[in-house]
């Protein structure tokens, strides 16, 4: 048992020093990752992770094929749990990603993160989900734009009204720039509540 305590403790070195290097390996870009030799594994990793979050599963798939099989027997098991999660939310599939998190011993999403996805999921759906998916998508979209665009005419109509009403053309057109209008500020509002999560991470 005495010659053992040293290598457990170079193992136990080596784990920390691992980890380390995959926080540090998060701030590079992606080429840098590409060129990465030395965590090769945790590198490719992180790129897929990259690729689900802008929903491309074919990219991220290929990425953590490449660090499944670039990574030691014992790193393995954890970078197949990332690959579910990572592949569950670039195929908008909010109940695998959910049990796929809690696997990783993170916090699962919210539940309105999982709302979100399950919309994104119905209107626009990946390449896998088939013909009849991509076409419920597109009518969706289009029946969600005739409700936000009549909720806008509803609105204009209704400022409206005390200067003597508008035309159908006009109501429409300002309708849909009030459209526009919500639509970028929800986007702002969630991009800065994303940074704002970003750098309240610890490093």
């Amino acid at each position: 048992m005495p010659p053992m305590a040293p290598k457990q403790r170079q193992v136990r070195l080596e784990q920390r020093g691992g980890l380390e290097a995959i926080q540090a390996l998060e701030q590079r870009s992606d080429e840098e990752l590409e060129a990465e030799t030395k965590y090769k594994a945790a590198a490719l990793a992180i790129l897929g992770a990259r690729a689900s979050e802008r929903f491309d599963a074919d990219a991220a798939r290929g990425f953590f094929q490449r660090a499944i099989a670039a990574a030691r027997p014992q790193e393995r098991m954890q970078i197949r749990r990332m690959a579910d999660a990572s592949l569950a939310l670039a195929e908008r599939r909010a109940g695998d990603l959910k049990d796929a998190v809690e696997r990783l011993g993170q916090t699962p999403p919210s539940s309105r993160q999982m709302f979100a996805l399950r919309a994104m999921g119905l209107l626009i759906p990946p390449a896998s989900a088939g013909i009849l998916a991509r076409i419920r998508g597109i009518l969706l979209i289009i029946a969600l734009f005739a409700v936000l665009l009549a909720i806008g005419l509803g609105i204009v109509e209704l400022i409206s009204l005390p200067f003597g009403g508008l035309g159908l053309a006009p109501g429409i057109l300002l309708g849909l720039f009030v459209v526009f209008a919500a639509l970028a500020i929800m986007a702002a509002i969630g991009r800065r509540r994303r940074n704002r999560a970003k750098s309240a991470k610890p490093s």
